[in-house]
């Protein structure tokens, strides 16, 4: 199976029912993305298809085969930080950092759908669940990335 993920041509050869997930993190070689429940709830797998997020522990490989895959790893352009992380790093969002990347892919997927949500769209797109608590400080982040410069 070809996959495209960050730019980058992947030939695969797996089982077109494995998470998507495992054959970034273990056919790809991008541990970036996180494994945290399993079951789509959590947000730590987040990676965007064609633009999109979607949650890669629950999506077959086979229904991102031929789609464009974006990981935490290519959200940057070279060493200049996306503004969502750069807002991230700004707004001291991490703290045991494990969620981050998935919440990233989300609001990075939320800002380029809506490019000033409001505190409602917020709530209702990024659901990824942090287990620190750091919930306002994602929020000031999301509002400072909408403010700044693409």
């Amino acid at each position: 199976m070809q996959l495209n993920v960050n730019g980058r041509s992947y030939e695969v050869d797996v089982e077109p029912s494995t998470p998507l997930l495992w054959v970034i993190r273990e056919q790809v070689g991008l541990t970036g993305t996180t494994y945290g429940c399993g079951i789509a709830q959590c947000g730590s797998c987040t990676v965007h298809l064609d633009g999109a997020a979607v949650r890669s522990c629950a999506m077959p490989v086979s229904a991102a085969a031929g789609k464009r895959i974006t990981t935490i790893e290519g959200l940057a352009s070279g060493k200049t930080l996306h503004k969502v992380q750069k807002a991230w790093v700004d707004h001291d969002v991490p703290q045991c950092g494990y969620c981050q990347a998935g919440m990233i892919m989300a609001v990075a997927a939320l800002l380029q759908e809506k490019p000033k949500p409001t505190n409602a769209d917020i709530n209702a797109t990024i659901t990824n669940i942090c287990r620190c608590g750091t919930f306002q400080q994602v929020r000031a982040a999301i509002h400072a990335a909408a403010k700044a410069s693409v």
